[in-house]
């Protein structure tokens, strides 16, 4: 499948995990977390520090979280993420997304391998916030800058 049609079909899902969302209320990934949410995904958080988040349940592993979800946005730095990847193929998510907006994100090129590996769906990089419609003029710059396809 086409990038195009991986983010499609990520963003299609309605029940994701997004993990590395921080506790801090001001923090861009809490920001990106309550937007899944006000449109309408039941997203869930995951925090190996948090409980709950914006009063939602935290998990601290997406193996921890019942009933699974259909994919998994990544929002921790690259060394992280390796360790993410592990945990989403032992739950069975068949679809992750690496987060990054500038510089390396959560990307790591061993973690998007192994994925590959296993036959999961994965997108290194981008910002879901560029393929939503009805978003701010920056979002759509950054879309058009990146050109994605």
């Amino acid at each position: 499948m086409s990038l195009r049609e991986d983010i499609q079909d990520f963003l299609e899902q309605k029940r994701v995990a997004l993990v590395g969302v921080s506790r801090n209320e001001r923090h861009f990934t809490r920001r990106l977390f309550r937007e899944f949410v006000k449109r309408g995904y039941d997203a869930v958080a995951v925090n190996p520090h948090a409980d709950s988040l914006d009063g939602r349940a935290c998990f601290r592993r997406v193996q921890d979280i019942q009933p699974a979800v259909e994919g998994v946005l990544v929002l921790t730095p690259p060394k992280i993420t390796e360790k993410v990847v592990l945990d989403c193929a032992a739950a069975g998510i068949r679809r992750v997304w690496m987060y990054r907006a500038v510089g390396q994100g959560a990307v790591s090129r061993q973690a998007v391998g192994f994925c590959r590996s296993r036959g999961m769906r994965v997108i290194p990089g981008y910002c879901p916030f560029m393929f939503w419609k009805e978003v701010s003029f920056i979002h759509r710059l950054h879309r058009l800058l990146s050109r994605p396809w």
